[in-house]
């Protein structure tokens, strides 16, 4: 991974902004950016991240891998490996449903990987997940 890639935008649909602002500060840990009566920025990790007041959420497709049905529609954040099991336990100290619980994939190959997906109160999918080589993200072996 580049330390010097800039950050991404990503903008997402909500229904309702003062569950979206308090779950993205006090459980996932971001701090606020600019908001409106309409939509709010959050610091997520580095990123920019902004959700927008929708009438109506979208329906969301899943697909299945590794015999669990991941939201096609998903983002999310790829941590240290000691920032992803920190933020795993305090999820599950916060006793928050998970999509899918914390596991890890590939135990022992190259890309071995730490996962877990969650649902922000909108019901949008957000996926955390950590390589235990980092210089492993876009291996292809």
């Amino acid at each position: 991974m580049n330390a010097k890639s800039p950050p991404f935008h990503l903008a997402f649909p909500i229904s309702d902004l003062q569950a979206t602002r308090e779950f993205y500060t006090k459980i996932l840990g971001c701090q606020l950016g600019r908001e409106s009566d309409r939509w709010i920025d959050f610091d997520f990790w580095g990123h920019q991240v902004t959700a927008h007041l929708v009438e109506q959420m979208p329906d969301v497709a899943t697909n299945p891998v590794d015999g669990k049905q991941v939201p096609s529609s998903h983002f999310g954040c790829v941590l240290d490996w000691e920032a992803w099991h920190e933020l795993a336990k305090r999820l599950k100290v916060a006793k928050l449903n998970f999509l899918i619980a914390p596991y890890i994939r590939f135990e022992g190959e190259p890309g071995e990987q730490a996962t877990m997906f969650i649902e922000d109160p909108s019901g949008n999918g957000l996926e955390f997940k950590s390589f235990k080589r980092p210089e492993a993200l876009f291996s292809t072996s």
